[in-house]
Parts: C-alpha cells; structure tokens; sequence
C-alpha cells in the first residue's frame, strides 16, 4: 500500500551542479610522457601555472632544477632557490616553481654565469640545452598570427604569448623572427618556405630536425609539410608542426645531442655495441 507522506517533496532543480574554479593539482600518471617522471615517485606531480605555453607542452621550473639540474633534491629546496631571484626566464626574474617554460625559452643562472635553453631532443622530450651567454641573448620565436592592433597597428603574435607591434611588412603567418630579449624587437626573420630547415614540435615525429622539400594545402583539411633530414628519410606531418629553425642546413641555434636526427632501434643497438 503506498501512504502519501505529509512531507513536502524537494523541488527538482534543472541546474547542473558546477564545478568550482580551476583545477589545482595534477597527478603523476597524467603528468606529459616527456617529463619523465618516475611512475612511483609518488602520487602527484607539479601542476604547470598558467602562462606562455600550453600545459602539455611546457616544462615547469620546478623540474627544471630538481630533475635536470639537480641544483635542489625536494621541491621545498626549489622555493628556496627561487625566492633568493636566482633564476630568470626570457631575462626576467621568475620566483613561480611552477612557471611553464616551453621551446626555445632561455633559462638563465647568473650566479653560476650557466645559460640553458629548453628545446626537444630527437625522440621528441624537453631537454635542458646548454648554451653559451652570447646566444643566450636572442631565442627564435614562431609567428602564430598576423594581425591589425588597435587604431589599425600591424602586430605579430608569437608563440611564447608576446606581442610585437610594427613587425617587417615581409614576415607572415609560421615564419620564425629572432628576438633580441633585452629590447624585445625583431632582428631577423626566416621564412616558412621550400628549403627551410624546421624543428617538429607536435605528432610522432616530434623533435626531429630536417629541410622543407615541399607543402601541401588540401581544401577543407590540414596543410601538409614534407620534410627530409639529414640522413635522407622523408616524413610528413601537418605544417602546424613544423618550427622553422633555419635555411639549408645551418641552424640559427644550438642543438642538443642527435642534432634531430632520429635512429632507428637496429642503429641504435649499433650504437651501443660501438661504445
């Protein structure tokens, strides 16, 4: 028998429940594959800030000098570092531990006069590049969008979230512009063309270093680039991807070990047998 109880019944709301502002924490098994984190080093890993570069595709400062650099053993030791001004970004002070760094960032320690500047190795992780002060003083930056500012200024945006007014009427959307990181100007631009040396940023291929041999557009699809490296294999990838680095085979910066050239896993074996 079913007795209708005097209670009166809640009110069904349609709303659905938010939730409450961002997320704060990130766990170890989640955390990017380039990091290399160890599975069991426990639960969580540094949430990246949000700043310049993507989450998934940066390098927080507290790996930086606690797994790479091994200047700190925990991430107390980090704050410490930093709260002391030690360590610039791009030539300014960051005290964040949790600051993203991403590609081609110049990561500066004067006290110890050390320069690095983050960039992929050739299986596509972030290294900490040693390099000398003279090329700390410029990084290369990708032109994501070309555009009209306020009062109709001609303005680039750039890959690392700058934004520079009064650029080269020449330089357009994917060319690479040097910048000077005191006077944050450009110096210099390499076009996205036929014969430009890139670095592979994004896919499978990421990390991998080699010239432009042709593009092609498709019409409602992604732009393709087909590249060849240095050892005469081809590969293709969208021309999102590609970072122009250079033209020819002269780079205009430093790279890490492997020069982005990708071997095999029978070369490799090779390689070790040699040693």
């Amino acid at each position: 028998f079913f007795f209708p109880s005097s209670r009166p019944r809640p009110q069904q709301t349609s709303e659905a429940k938010m939730p409450r502002g961002p997320k704060k924490h990130l766990k170890r098994l989640n955390a990017p594959s380039h990091w290399m984190l160890d599975k069991l080093g426990g639960v969580f890993a540094p949430k990246p800030s949000p700043g310049p570069h993507k989450q998934r595709e940066c390098l927080p400062l507290c790996l930086i000098l606690r797994n790479r650099l091994k200047y700190a053993l925990t991430y107390k030791e980090v704050t410490t570092i930093l709260q002391q001004r030690l360590v610039k970004v791009d030539g300014k002070v960051r005290r964040d531990k949790c600051y993203p760094t991403g590609i081609m960032d110049v990561v500066s320690i004067d006290k110890t006069d050390e320069h690095f500047r983050i960039i992929y190795d050739a299986k596509g992780r972030f290294v900490v590049h040693s390099i000398t002060a003279l090329e700390a003083q410029y990084k290369l930056c990708k032109v994501n969008k070309k555009r009209l500012g306020d009062k109709g200024v001609p303005c680039v945006n750039l890959h690392d979230g700058r934004t520079i007014r009064y650029p080269d009427p020449l330089i357009s959307e994917h060319d690479s512009v040097m910048v000077d990181i005191a006077t944050n100007k450009i110096t210099e631009f390499i076009k996205y063309e036929a014969g430009a040396l890139v670095m592979l940023t994004g896919g499978r291929n990421a990390g991998r270093v080699g010239v432009v041999t042709r593009r092609e557009k498709h019409k409602g699809s992604f732009e393709i680039v087909h590249v060849k490296d240095a050892s005469g294999h081809e590969f293709a990838t969208r021309a999102s991807n590609a970072f122009v680095i250079g033209t020819g085979n002269k780079p205009m910066v430093s790279l890490p070990k492997g020069k982005g050239l990708r071997m095999s896993i029978v070369e490799e074996l090779e390689k070790r047998k040699e040693k």
